[in-house]
């Protein structure tokens, strides 16, 4: 099973190639001052597969994160996915970033984002949605916490084991691409299906 994952949700891109358990190729990308790093996306996709002297043709399944995270990496990802998946006629599926952390600690940490509004992402073996800082404060009391460079302080006042992501070295597209091959046979895996995560709208602001 040749598997595609690739994540443009959070703030690096994670582009990776396996086949069944063997890693092909794992390509991590950071911003630059001129290019969000989803700019790299495709053009990378292209340079992983020719490494491996690979076309779209070759590959059986594609991964992506589909959210919380950048709404503009967000429509990236899944809209290559979906794109993909669906001219290969192949399989597809989408891992939410929250579940993609946890699953980095092993499930024994609580992943709270920074949601903006006042509210965190909040999810502990499930997803809770966007919930207001003061009871995400209570929730994670006495626990782990995985989180952003923006809620790190603020856990760590509380007295929890706080650590960030985006201080880590995490590799997000190998842990997406592992629980992809745990659900490549389920119903989930069908590109229709395959839909941004948006917790909440976008940023828009609108002109007086």
């Amino acid at each position: 099973m040749k598997l595609l994952a690739f994540d443009t949700c959070l703030d690096k891109t994670y582009i990776l190639l396996r086949d069944d358990d063997k890693i092909l190729s794992s390509k991590i990308l950071k911003s630059d001052e001129r290019n969000y790093h989803s700019a790299y996306l495709i053009s990378t996709i292209k340079n992983v597969l020719k490494e491996n002297s690979m076309t779209p043709s070759d590959i059986d399944a594609i991964a992506t994160n589909v959210g919380p995270g950048s709404f503009t990496g967000i429509r990236a990802c899944t809209t290559v996915a979906r794109v993909m998946a669906q001219e290969l006629n192949i399989k597809a599926i989408g891992i939410s970033s929250l579940e993609i952390l946890s699953r980095a600690m092993n499930d024994e940490y609580i992943v709270a984002l920074d949601a903006r509004k006042n509210k965190a992402y909040l999810y502990d073996k499930e997803l809770y949605g966007a919930v207001e800082l003061e009871e995400v404060d209570e929730k994670v009391k006495g626990h782990n916490v995985i989180t952003d460079d923006r809620l790190f302080e603020r856990f760590q006042n509380l007295g929890n084991r706080v650590i960030s992501y985006q201080q880590s070295d995490f590799d997000l597209g190998k842990i997406l691409s592992d629980i992809a091959m745990e659900r490549i046979e389920t119903d989930e895996c069908d590109w229709h299906k395959l839909l941004p995560l948006y917790i909440q709208p976008p940023p828009v602001t609108l002109k007086k």
